[in-house]
């Protein structure tokens, strides 16, 4: 099978994915297989995860070989069990039995998740809200998850490893989930490189919602130097996902030495040109697979950065807070500074 990027005329992707014996296959042959006109996956797990108060169902295999990756034990290596779309669809339907919050489809987000609740569970644990809540809830809408306590929002998302260069797969999964459900929103947590016009069609045509594109950095040289592919149609991707009606978040790591301030700025400035009301997440790193050795980012160094983007996009939170404010005081700074609602 001939890869699906360099029949639309571009360039493959970086996809080996370890298998279970050691050996090595593409992405889109190790974890994804056709039966009797239906797709599979390997899937890794499917819960409702924190701080996104959504259904996300976590995939094996990806098209990049991020340095930085968090989930590479099942990114970049065939781990988990397969699954139909239509085993999937039903465990998406089966939890959207107990949604406790409705979101209209603009809200299909993780950038709006915080808005409603910031999974201290302090509303439940001590009967009295945490410092940071946005009092939106009731104690009825909070539940507890994997991950720990929050609302359940009528949103699944596609997330692990990308794989949108099979669209296939995707397009047929989200049908059996809108056929199976009365009232879920789709997301797609993308590094947006599959995102070309003829794959964003495929996508749209079975009613994906929404997409959560993170841009890893905007000079060529630097996101190859740590994802390993080009980067041309992930710029690309925002203004063809805007176009075809689709929601947009965009989020970006501080990574020390590595996208700094001067690529966070150039990504704003891309971003700003499209459209400055694009919801942006500006995420702290922390050391992980190939870049243990690389240090997480500062109080400081978030804050300038935080205000550096605030001269071009509207709507911007600062993620993985704890990763930078360490201490109360450190805390006292951040919301003084930005104040609570930018705190995601």
């Amino acid at each position: 099978m001939k890869c699906k990027m360099v029949e639309q005329g571009y360039q493959p992707g970086k996809c080996a994915t370890i298998m279970p014996d050691g050996s090595i296959k593409p992405a889109c042959k190790a974890v994804l297989k056709k039966e009797k006109g239906l797709w599979y996956r390997v899937i890794k797990a499917a819960h409702l995860s924190r701080p996104e108060h959504y259904f996300s169902i976590y995939m094996s295999g990806c098209n990049h070989n991020c340095l930085k990756c968090h989930s590479a034990e099942f990114s970049q290596r065939f781990n988990g069990h397969w699954m139909s779309t239509e085993e999937i669809a039903e465990m998406v339907a089966e939890y959207e039995k107990n949604v406790t919050v409705w979101e209209p489809r603009e809200r299909v987000t993780m950038w709006h998740a915080t808005d409603l609740c910031r999974s201290c569970g302090s509303c439940i644990l001590r009967g009295t809200r945490g410092p940071l809540c946005p009092n939106k809830l009731s104690v009825e809408q909070v539940v507890l998850s994997p991950q720990g306590f929050g609302p359940a929002r009528n949103i699944c998302a596609y997330t692990g490893g990308d794989l949108a260069c099979c669209t296939e797969f995707y397009a047929q999964l989200t049908e059996k989930i809108k056929e199976q459900c009365k009232n879920m929103w789709v997301l797609f947590e993308t590094n947006g490189f599959a995102l070309t016009p003829e794959n964003l069609d495929v996508l749209k045509a079975a009613e994906v919602d929404g997409f959560w594109l993170d841009i890893k950095a905007y000079s060529e040289s630097v996101y190859r130097k740590l994802c390993g592919t080009s980067n041309k149609t992930v710029l690309n991707s925002p203004a063809e996902i805007l176009d075809r009606g689709f929601v947009l978040e965009v989020l970006s790591l501080y990574i020390p030495g590595w996208v700094e301030i001067d690529e966070l700025e150039k990504i704003a400035s891309h971003l700003a040109d499209v459209d400055p009301n694009i919801p942006f997440t500006l995420l702290a790193f922390f050391p992980a697979y190939k870049l243990k050795h690389v240090r997480s980012p500062t109080l400081h160094e978030m804050l300038k950065a935080y205000f550096t983007v605030k001269n071009y996009l509207k709507n911007v939170k600062l993620g993985n807070c704890h990763v930078f404010a360490k201490t109360e005081e450190d805390w006292k700074i951040l919301i003084a500074m930005v104040g609570k609602e930018a705190i995601g």
